[in-house]
């Protein structure tokens, strides 16, 4: 079986690279190839192009990249007019995705939704182009089926693959051994994977925690920094603006940082789920300029941005959109933060309803589900293995 996968963002490059490994546990003879990252790499997917390099966030990120883009497109298109894979698998990376969906779909070639783009959210006039492009969607969140469904599209609920990411992963115990401590208090600072989220949103994250230490002299901040380039740019700017703040910077520990923390601030994403899953309590804030934000705020029709959120229709987890002048916005961060730290009973009633809505909403086993999906309708029966045991 040949698999094309097309897959741009950090996030999706785990979900991607998790379900390519229970494909091919079930029928070793699956061949994986296409657009993504690193991990999808090292999963077994020949990688045609670097996809997740060009994760950029808003409007004038994306703009010096469109020649980029459409010359990347187009390799998709010669290579399915050449090597016409059995299926074509998209995650996210909406407006990028709709041309790799069409080329496909031109060349009579199955496309796969797998956690398609939230257009439920933003955009759901798009659903005519999932009904035309898409053969089948598979959607990890809870609400999403009945969505799809009413409007008349091919979809299956599995489940969101971060859950078992998270159940999957082995926690370093001596980093937390290590940051665990009684005379010091922890609050996770988490700035996005993406290069502009962190550019954009740690310099706030900086003032408020500036503002935390005045209070809590006793808190420490642990930043979970998604790659080595972020860190850089953390503890450069850390050195030029807060060289004294009890500020400590990891790469590739953030469940761990997460879970040694009593609470997160955090840039809203996939991490939520991480955040969510763990129990922590957490301020969501999104730093992006007006213009973003009026062609953003014309277009969603949901009234949050986290998922967690979004699970329940309440703010769980309080949200901050950063525009213009940010002083307002560090001082209403800190307050909410500031106000768990102060009154052991307010952070406690807060990490229970967290913890309520996990137990509610994170089961395990997607990867396994979307898998057995796929296969069902990709594959004979007897080309099968087993799953194995969960």
């Amino acid at each position: 079986m040949h698999l094309f996968f097309s897959v741009g963002e950090p996030s999706g490059d785990q979900h991607a690279a998790h379900l390519i490994q229970e494909l091919q546990s079930r029928n070793p003879r699956t061949r994986c190839v296409g657009f993504g990252g690193p991990a999808m790499e090292a999963a077994g997917c020949k990688l045609n192009f670097r996809l997740t390099d060009m994760a950029v966030m808003g409007i004038f990120a994306v703009i010096p990249l469109l020649w980029k883009f459409y010359k990347v497109a187009q390799q998709a298109k010669k290579y399915f007019r050449e090597n016409r894979p059995d299926a074509v698998i998209l995650i996210d990376f909406a407006s990028f995705n709709w041309w790799i969906a069409k080329y496909a779909k031109q060349e009579g070639i199955r496309v796969i939704f797998y956690l398609p783009p939230q257009i439920w959210a933003w955009a759901d006039w798009r659903i005519k182009k999932i009904r035309r492009f898409a053969d089948d969607v598979i959607v990890g969140l809870p609400f999403e089926q009945q969505w799809y469904a009413d409007r008349g599209v091919k979809v299956e609920y599995v489940g969101h693959p971060f859950f078992d990411e998270v159940a999957e992963h082995r926690t370093d115990n001596h980093f937390l051994e290590c940051w665990k401590s009684q005379k010091y208090r922890n609050v996770a600072i988490l700035p996005g994977s993406r290069r502009e989220e962190v550019q954009h949103n740690f310099p706030i994250m900086i003032e408020v925690m500036k503002q935390l230490h005045e209070r809590h002299p006793d808190v420490r901040f642990l930043v979970a920094c998604y790659r080595e380039e972020h860190r850089r740019f953390c503890s450069s700017y850390l050195m030029a603006h807060a060289s004294r703040l009890p500020v400590h910077l990891f790469v590739g520990k953030t469940p761990e940082i997460i879970q040694a923390s009593l609470c997160c601030s955090m840039v809203s994403g996939s991490v939520s789920l991480e955040v969510l899953a763990r129990g922590k309590p957490a301020v969501v804030q999104y730093t992006t300029d007006w213009f973003t934000y009026l062609v953003g705020k014309s277009m969603v029709k949901c009234r949050f941005m986290t998922l967690p959120n979004l699970f329940v229709n309440r703010e769980v987890f309080p949200e901050f959109f950063v525009i213009g002048s940010t002083a307002k916005y560090v001082t209403r961060i800190t307050e909410v933060l500031h106000g768990w730290l102060s009154v052991q009973e307010r952070l406690d009633a807060v990490t229970d309803d967290v913890e309520q809505l996990r137990d509610q909403f994170t089961q395990t086993g997607a990867t396994k589900r979307a898998a057995a999906h796929l296969l069902q309708r990709l594959e004979p029966a007897d080309t099968l293995r087993p799953a194995r045991a969960a």
